[in-house]
């Protein structure tokens, strides 16, 4: 079983010595990865001791980065003495879903060039023709 915490348990790991972050209901300790941080030790510098389930998920990060956040974990918030709904209905704990989007990325690029490469080979065929 894992070790609850509450959010004011969470909030008192607030400097880069001891640096807690919540993601999803869980807590990571991210003291030691702040260095290796691509985007840098600042960002999550003013968010340790809180709550970042929202920026992360805007992120979009990468199925690496759920790996990393398993090598970090501590434990669980305590959601009995939070009164609303931990994590917002739209938010959803999916490692894959960054994937997805980047797949459908793709294929979007691909027909972007695909279909203008058929009507110039398409022309070209006319004219070469005439």
């Amino acid at each position: 079983m894992s070790k609850l915490f509450t959010l004011d348990e969470v909030a008192q790991h607030n400097s880069r010595e001891d640096c807690w972050v919540v993601i999803f209901g869980k807590v990571y300790d991210a003291t030691k990865f702040l260095e290796e941080h691509p985007g840098g030790d600042e960002i999550i510098l003013k968010s340790t001791g809180k709550d970042v389930t929202a920026e992360f998920d805007d992120v979009g990060h990468s199925h690496e980065a759920w790996h990393i956040l398993g090598g970090l974990y501590v434990g669980d918030v305590d959601k009995s003495n939070i009164k609303t709904e931990y994590a917002p209905a739209k938010l959803q704990l999916d490692p894959n879903r960054n994937k997805q989007d980047k797949t459908k990325a793709f294929i979007i690029k691909f027909f972007q060039f695909l279909v203008p490469f058929i009507i110039l080979n398409v022309a070209f065929a006319f004219y070469s023709k005439s």
